[in-house]
């Protein structure tokens, strides 16, 4: 899988990959020439006291140093270069597959392990291109060409070649053998490890709060310690991949001078042979290093190939269909016997919905925690796509549409009141990215916003941390219906987006609003009978089944589970 990656992503960089094959040959080459230069110095110039000849050779060795440097630097720089273009289109890729994806589907993966696999597991593969790019032609062409040369310095003496490389080859079977499994397990524990420490700084607070500071320290702890376990032994096997190495290398250079020494001696031999001969089964020796290195690094590189792969693989719920036509009806909202439920669930979390709401309407959902509002929300701009059954939106399935499409017509504020890292403006322009000043500011009016982004420092230029951290959830939950309210649209979801405000504040924000909504279709999710009781029509779930539906005044005499939630909250008999 990690080849065939590779192979897709180096697609568009052939020319670059071409260029640094032909740099790697002129580097290798120069690095074979040079001990056979250096040999002729030897026994044509030095022995035979020619210093003409050692000054000529000598010139031609600069040469070749200087271009084989030129090479180097060439091939170096272009191979970092294509790693780092494919390292930003895997993210690219990954970013948007993800984006692509439903939350069921992301929920599969988790936010941790999506976010190693866009960060940690792409590094791995772009370290390991840079290395195949540093030694992609260099160690085949080297080992080689240090053979053949050798072999043509002392065919006899090159039989210490056919003893050493087959044990070099065992050593790094045995080594990459057992690095792939405890690269895999490694890639997890990274995601275990982010997923423990994104948890502990979103729940900071509750963690204080309940005092279990020492819990989550010997937690984090543990985690730490099983993945400081696996990296010591991966590290181990790569580290002791060297001194095995070196032994071998070093008794092979004792053999080859043992024996050479005796060749010399006979006669057979001349002493600058000798040392050309040393200088390839050296290059030969660093060759194999060069691509046990490489090899050693392809397990865990395979792995996050894997991981990243995955990810890539899912073919999202989401998926946008051929664009089609606009349909006419406007906002108006049709649920058909619609099902939804995850898989492998026992029972489905909405069971046979049905209902119509109309532009110019609103449409209230109530029900005990649990019982699928926002679910049924979120089937509309398509963050879950329904199991069975249709879901209209202006008399169309939502399902054929671009979703695109779909969420320009939709305005939604959700039951988290998230806000990004920037400004108040930037946060609200989201919804909005062309927005003046003056529609922010009457965005903002409208949510009840106004009075306390005008006190802020730099008023809509005001730095909001990520999350809107330094804001109460009711100021947040305010810059999120002002985001909302910022794009004219069909169709308007709030997903219990009043919860955060005191009564006073809620029934202004509604009250100026009002006019806003006045020909968009309204769906809104509430826990609190007064922010729905003037609802067109509100709808009762119970276990994710549509019980009831009808007015406030009608489901107060109609339906005893809408009675139920009424009168832990209200004063019945206050009530017409």
């Amino acid at each position: 899988m990690l080849f065939g990656l590779m192979l897709r992503l180096l697609g568009e960089h052939r020319t670059a990959v071409w260029a640094i094959v032909a740099l790697q040959v002129v580097q290798t080459a120069g690095n074979l020439l040079l001990p056979t230069l250096n040999a002729s110095i030897i026994d044509d110039g030095i022995l035979a006291n020619r210093p003409g000849v050692i000054l000529g050779l000598g010139g031609w060795m600069m040469v070749l140093t200087a271009l084989q440097a030129a090479a180097a630097l060439g091939a170096g720089y272009l191979g970092a270069d294509v790693a780092m273009k494919i390292g930003h289109r895997l993210r690219r890729e990954l970013f948007s597959q993800v984006q692509a994806m439903s939350s069921q589907e992301i929920g599969t993966f988790g936010t941790a392990s999506l976010v190693t696999r866009s960060t940690n597991d792409v590094q791995q593969i772009q370290t390991f291109a840079v290395l195949v790019f540093t030694m992609l032609a260099a160690a085949p062409v080297m080992g080689i060409g240090g053979i053949i040369l050798a072999v043509q310095q002392n065919a006899a003496l090159s039989a210490v070649v056919i003893v050493i490389v087959p044990l070099l080859v065992l050593i790094m079977y045995l080594i990459v053998r057992r690095l792939i499994p405890l690269y895999r397990s490694g890639q997890a524990l990274i995601d275990g490890i982010t997923r423990i420490l994104r948890e502990q700084i979103i729940g900071v607070n509750v963690i204080r709060g309940f005092v279990r500071q020492k819990h989550e320290a010997a937690r984090f702890a543990e985690a730490n310690r099983r993945l400081t376990r696996n990296n010591l032994q991966s590290a181990l096997l790569v580290a002791g991949m060297l001194p095995m190495i070196m032994i071998v290398v070093n008794l092979s250079s004792v053999a080859v001078v043992w024996f050479g020494g005796h060749l010399i001696t006979s006669g057979s031999m001349e002493v600058g042979a000798l040392t050309a001969f040393i200088a390839y089964i050296l290059q030969i020796l660093l060759a194999i290093m060069m691509a046990m290195y490489v090899l050693s690094t392809a397990p865990r590189a395979a792995v996050c190939a894997e991981r990243i792969q995955d990810v890539l693989d899912v073919t999202p719920a989401l998926g946008l269909p051929a664009p089609k036509p606009a349909a006419p009806g406007g906002g108006g909202v049709e649920f058909s016997h619609v099902w939804f439920a995850y898989p492998g669930a026992e029972s489905p979390v909405l069971a046979d919905i049905s209902f119509t709401a109309v532009p110019g309407t609103t449409t209230a959902i109530i029900g005990a925690t649990g019982s699928g509002k926002t679910t049924l929300l979120n089937l509309l701009p398509r963050f879950l796509n329904a199991t069975s059954g249709e879901v209209r939106l202006g008399g169309a399935d939502v399902r054929t549409r671009p979703v695109g499409w779909l969420r320009e017509r939709i305005s939604v504020v959700p039951q988290q009141s998230y806000l990004f890292s920037g400004t108040v403006a930037s946060n609200l322009r989201m919804a909005a990215p062309e927005a003046t000043e003056d529609e922010l500011w009457q965005a903002l009016q409208l949510a009840q916003a106004e009075g306390f982004v005008r006190r802020l420092p730099d008023g809509l230029h005001a730095a909001v941390a990520q999350g809107g951290a330094g804001l109460s959830g009711g100021q947040r939950q305010r810059l999120c219906i002002a985001r909302a309210m910022l794009r004219a649209a069909d169709l308007y979801l709030f997903d219990d987006s009043f919860s955060a405000l005191d009564y006073a504040t809620e029934a202004a924000v509604r009250e100026a609003m009002a006019p806003a909504l006045e020909a968009a279709t309204v769906l809104m999710v509430a826990e609190r009978i007064p922010t729905i009781m003037g609802a067109d029509r509100i709808l009762v779930l119970e276990e994710g089944r549509l019980v009831a539906q009808g007015t406030h005044a009608e489901l107060l005499r109609s339906s005893p589970t809408y009675r139920e939630i009424a009168e832990s909250q209200l004063a019945l008999d206050e009530q017409p």
